[in-house]
């Protein structure tokens, strides 16, 4: 698990930018101003829409306060594309198929849901400065109210 002062782990990963055009990301070229990076398990499902979603209505806050958004899954790009469009969202999704970089920022591992021990994402958030240091990681959120909570924090 990465925890504050640590060098937020290199990535290059495909997605979609906030206009929908496919493209590939790494973490050096997104790092032109601090970044929120968010993991979640998997797109159009109630909690990742809500939490999308709260990303998407407060992007203008995270904007004013120098914030860039980006969001992680293990979803294919066809499944980010159909998730952007249904629900307006304005920043870019990456995929992570085999949850590597998941796994480097300990966004991946085992996880209780309905009350069986189960591996996957690890709905996580981090705060990560334009010079590459992690300022704040959150584990195990809930998608209900984090984005608020997160905002008051910055």
């Amino acid at each position: 698990m990465l925890k504050e002062g640590d060098k937020a782990p290199e990535f290059c990963l495909d997605g979609i930018d906030e206009k929908g055009q496919e493209v590939s990301f790494c973490l050096k070229d997104l790092l032109t101003q601090p970044l929120i990076l968010y993991f979640y398990p998997k797109d159009d499902t109630p909690g990742c829409t809500q939490e999308a979603c709260d990303f998407r209505d407060s992007l203008g806050q995270l904007i004013t306060k120098g914030y860039r958004v980006v969001g992680i899954s293990p979803d294919p790009l066809s499944s980010h594309i159909r998730f952007r469009e249904k629900h307006g969202l304005n920043f870019p999704l990456l995929s992570d198929p085999d949850c590597k970089m998941a796994e480097l920022y300990g966004a991946y591992g085992t996880k209780k849901m309905y009350g069986k021990e189960t591996k996957g994402i690890i709905r996580s958030t981090f705060v990560i400065d334009s010079d590459g240091t992690v300022r704040k990681a959150y584990y195990n959120v809930k998608a209900k109210g984090h984005v608020e909570k997160l905002i008051k924090e910055l």
